[in-house]
């Protein structure tokens, strides 16, 4: 299991755009990819939920045919590798979707030196469980100052805060 989700996690992806061209993605950080994965499924690869979703990392069959389409993959859904791959594809469509919308093309999800805080994160993570639909991020920029703030929506935090911890204390990460 372990090794399927470091092996999804490291692909460099290119997503092909609605637009018609491609965006090519950075490798996913493998914390975040086996931290969803026992967040969503316990890595139970043979699970299917109630709503629908299937597998590790409970791909939807809708979400499968788009990720498969969006990356010229033929991922099945119903294998360890293939949804493992599934997941990350999704992963890597929502740093793309919110990276170049909100944050203008920047796909780092390391926390900020500072802060220790990524806006971007929380949103894939967000978006992962609850839909893009659902997850939102809004800048304003302060005429007087011309500082940039951001404010996320984000309608699952409890999830969110799960994952996170998971990225760090998980005992999936040993594997």
């Amino acid at each position: 299991m372990a090794t399927a989700l470091t092996t999804a996690a490291g692909k460099a992806r290119t997503l092909t755009l609605g637009s018609g061209g491609t965006d090519k993605l950075p490798p996913l950080p493998v914390a975040l990819v086996k931290a969803i994965g026992w967040q969503e499924s316990g890595w139970q690869s043979g699970i299917l939920a109630c709503d629908g979703g299937i597998g590790t990392m409970q791909i939807m069959p809708a979400t499968a045919t788009w990720m498969n389409g969006k990356f010229g993959t033929k991922n099945d859904v119903q294998t360890l590798a293939g949804n493992t791959d599934l997941g990350a594809e999704l992963l890597d469509e929502l740093v793309a979707y919110y990276g170049d919308s909100d944050f203008g093309g920047n796909y780092d999800l390391a926390p900020d030196p500072v802060t220790g805080k990524n806006p971007l994160l929380d949103l894939v993570i967000a978006a992962y469980n609850a839909g893009a639909g659902n997850v939102h991020y809004t800048t304003v920029t302060d005429p007087a100052t011309g500082v940039t703030t951001g404010t996320s929506v984000i309608p699952n935090p409890g999830y969110v805060s799960n994952v996170k911890a998971l990225m760090t204390s998980c005992p999936c990460l040993k594997g």
